[in-house]
Formats: C-alpha cells, sequence, structure tokens
C-alpha cells in the first residue's frame, strides 16, 4: 500500500494575473514561478529561462514598472500586480522606441537574451540610469548576453533615452 506523505501534496492555487493589459486566471501549484505561468501556462514564450537561478535575465519582465526576474518570482506573488512581457510592447504594430533602437543599433545576435535585454533597458530608462555609458552599463549588469552585444546594446539604450 501507498501511502502519501501530506508533505509533499501539492496546493493549487487559483490566481488572476494581469499581463500584457489582459486578466489570466489560472489554477497553479504555489510553488510555481511567475517565468512558468508565462511560459508554460499562458504560452508567452518572449521570456527565457536562461539559468532558472536569477543570474543571467533572460527572464526579465516589468512588475508594475520595475524590472523583476521571473524565475525567482513565484506566480502566486505577482497576483494583483500588472506584468509587462515582451510581447506586449508592440502597439497596433508598432514597436516600442526600445525594440526599435535594438534593431536600429544591431542590437542582437542570437537573439536568446533580447528580450530580457529589453525589458531590463525599459526598466533601466524609467530608472533614470542613462546618464552615461558607464552608468548604462552598471545598470544592466544582471543581464548576460553570450555573444557579447554588450556595446550595441548600450548604444541602443542610449538611444532610446535620448
Amino acid at each position: 500500500m501507498i501511502v502519501e506523505d501530506p508533505r509533499s501534496a501539492r496546493t493549487a492555487e487559483r490566481i488572476t494575473l494581469r499581463v500584457n493589459g489582459t486578466d489570466r486566471t489560472l489554477d497553479v501549484d504555489a510553488r510555481v514561478t511567475l517565468l512558468d505561468a508565462l511560459r508554460e501556462r499562458l504560452a508567452l514564450t518572449g521570456s527565457k529561462k536562461g539559468c532558472d537561478h536569477g543570474q543571467c535575465g533572460a527572464c526579465t519582465v516589468l512588475l508594475d514598472g520595475r524590472r523583476v526576474l521571473s524565475c525567482l518570482t513565484l506566480a502566486v506573488a505577482a497576483e494583483g500586480a500588472e506584468i509587462l512581457t515582451v510581447e506586449g510592447l508592440a502597439r497596433e504594430g508598432e514597436l516600442h522606441p526600445v525594440q526599435r533602437a535594438f534593431v536600429a543599433c544591431d542590437a542582437l545576435q542570437c537573439g536568446y537574451c533580447t528580450p530580457g535585454q529589453i525589458m531590463s533597458a525599459i526598466g533601466c530608462i524609467a530608472e533614470g540610469r542613462t546618464g552615461d555609458d558607464a552608468e548604462i552599463a552598471e545598470a544592466m549588469s544582471g543581464n548576460l548576453c553570450r555573444c557579447g552585444a554588450y556595446p550595441m546594446i548600450r548604444e541602443a539604450i542610449a538611444r532610446a533615452a535620448g
């Protein structure tokens, strides 16, 4: 006879996440990260699962306008907040100014980190941390690019902020 240990029983939580301006109700295990809820439950795959330890920034989204690492944020903790992902940036077919700057500056190579870089760049600009190249580099230090497109990324941020 198999007896389930009650400490291992999963508890589902019904939550409503406001993502890109739309309320989405989900039943999730209380331990599910925001990243997994976005990617696996809502099919918003722009936020990438890079390191899954909060060290690379590929999963960056905006939560009430602030940069957060969605791999370290529980979905239940995001309830009631406005979540903005890269999929929610373009309006009526028009790219967000940061997206346009990334294209104009060729601030991407493989593109894997690009959604997180763009979301972090929007946060960086909103925080007013774009005084010079060194300040941008420091503000963006939590977002890694394996291709080394950092100079173009910083240029794109400066252009979008200007």
